[in-house]
C-alpha cells in the first residue's frame, strides 16, 4: 500500500494544527482547573492534588507553546 507523498509544507501545517489544538485544549483545562479550585469542586481529590494538576498543566502548556514556536519558525 503506497501512501500519498506529503510535502514539507503539508507536514508543517499538520504539525502546527496539532500543536495549536493541544495549546488550546490545555488552556481550557487550566481554566477548568482554576474554576474547580475556586469552587472547591474537585471530587475525591484534595486541594494539594488539584494544585499539582494545575501546575503540571501549566508546565505542559509551556512545552507545547515552545513546540508550536519551533514548528512555526522552521
Amino acid at each position: 500500500m503506497e501512501m500519498d507523498a506529503w510535502t514539507i509544507a503539508d507536514i508543517k501545517n499538520r504539525a502546527m494544527d496539532k500543536a495549536y489544538a493541544k495549546v488550546t485544549m490545555l488552556g481550557m483545562e487550566i481554566s477548568s482547573n482554576k474554576t474547580d479550585i475556586k469552587t472547591k469542586s474537585y471530587g475525591p481529590l484534595n486541594l494539594e492534588q488539584m494544585l499539582l494538576i494545575l501546575k503540571g498543566n501549566k508546565k505542559e502548556l509551556q512545552v507545547w507553546e515552545y513546540i508550536a514556536e519551533l514548528i512555526e519558525n522552521q
